[in-house]
């Protein structure tokens, strides 16, 4: 094998398949439609700068957090009585400002701290669900009944997640939640097994430093590359799915078309915002309630840009156990609002 060859497949196994992938549809973008390259790109700065909050004090507690050993205290606050800590993480996260990407920085700082995977889980199908101002809108568009059970829905999904974690981790199914790289955490976390002294001010300790470095650093590229690719993807949906594709399958009324919105709704981004015009207007023509109640509850949680972020994060029966809930959830609470209405 000549140099060149040699060269040139040390560079490819340096290059992360998933960011070449982006940077090929960018240039291909690029070729065939130039203003939507551009377009994309703003979309995909504004998303990252308007989430960068979030991420950097997830990613800066959880990189203090191991430096100065207190990880420890902080798993071990979650190590009392597991139903208690799902039901209170299911409430948080229906009153949680966060998006279903803007959560994954906290998430992935949770869990590399070793908080249990339950509670976790919990909160992270409820957050992207509701929050005050989401309650408001909702409200004003769709009424408030609608705006009332949503936010009851949040908090089911998000107990239905706990609790089955809960139920299937038993097997040893979510031993280690994060993907190699990620974090340690598991369902109990081995900053719980095996604590260390807390050094507050880990900055008098150089190897204390680096490890706060490290852990920051990696955290950042880990995170801020697969949320950027999340972002890239919810910019192509946008232009590329129109919303009359969206409307013209969840049409109808009875069960089947619960379940169709539910499908659609899985894979399907539309913010919780963008979806209310939508979806009332065609709850005014005629479509069931339930539906459109199943369709905003599915693509909330577990849209593409999202499940592409969970998917780097999460191993696969975690990432698995994150889909299936969502698409149950949603189907359960969308079936039962076409009901009670």
């Amino acid at each position: 094998m000549t140099e060149i060859a040699l060269a040139t497949r040390r560079l490819a196994g340096r290059i992360d398949p998933a960011v070449l992938v982006v940077v090929l549809a960018l240039a291909v973008l690029a070729v065939l439609a130039p203003a939507q390259a551009v377009e994309s790109l703003r979309f995909t700065g504004d998303a990252l700068v308007g989430v960068l909050p979030f991420l950097a004090l997830s990613i800066g507690v959880a990189a203090y957090a191991k430096a100065s050993g207190a990880d420890a205290l902080i798993a071990r606050a979650f190590t009392g009585n597991l139903p208690t800590m799902i039901v209170a993480a299911a409430l948080m996260g229906a009153l949680s400002p966060f998006c279903s990407c803007g959560v994954i920085p906290l998430i992935a700082a949770l869990l590399a701290m070793g908080v249990p995977l339950a509670p976790v889980m919990a909160f992270w199908l409820a957050s992207p669900l509701m929050d005050p101002s989401m309650f408001l809108l909702t409200a004003g568009t769709l009424g408030t009944g609608f705006a009332v059970y949503k936010t009851v829905a949040a908090v089911a999904i998000g107990l239905l997640g706990g609790f089955g974690t809960a139920a299937i981790g038993r097997a040893g199914l979510f031993a280690e939640p994060l993907r190699e790289g990620v974090g340690n955490g598991g369902c109990g976390g081995s900053t719980i097994r095996n604590p260390k002294d807390v050094v507050w001010r880990f900055w008098g300790e150089q190897p204390r430093r680096e490890r706060f470095a490290k852990n920051a650093l990696d955290n950042t590229l880990f995170l801020g590359k697969w949320l950027a690719i999340a972002f890239f993807l919810e910019s192509l949906m946008l232009a590329y799915v129109p919303a009359d594709l969206i409307s013209s399958s969840i049409g109808g009324d009875g069960w089947l078309t619960v379940l169709g919105a539910t499908a659609v709704g899985v894979p399907a981004y539309l913010n919780g915002y963008a979806a209310l015009p939508l979806i009332g207007g065609l709850i005014d023509q005629g479509m069931a309630p339930g539906a459109g109640m199943a369709f905003m509850l599915a693509g909330g949680v577990s849209s593409i840009p999202a499940a592409v972020a969970v998917w780097a994060l999460a191993r696969p029966p975690v990432f698995a156990a994150y889909l299936g809930f969502a698409f149950a959830g949603a189907f359960a609470m969308g079936g039962l609002y076409g009901l009670v209405v």
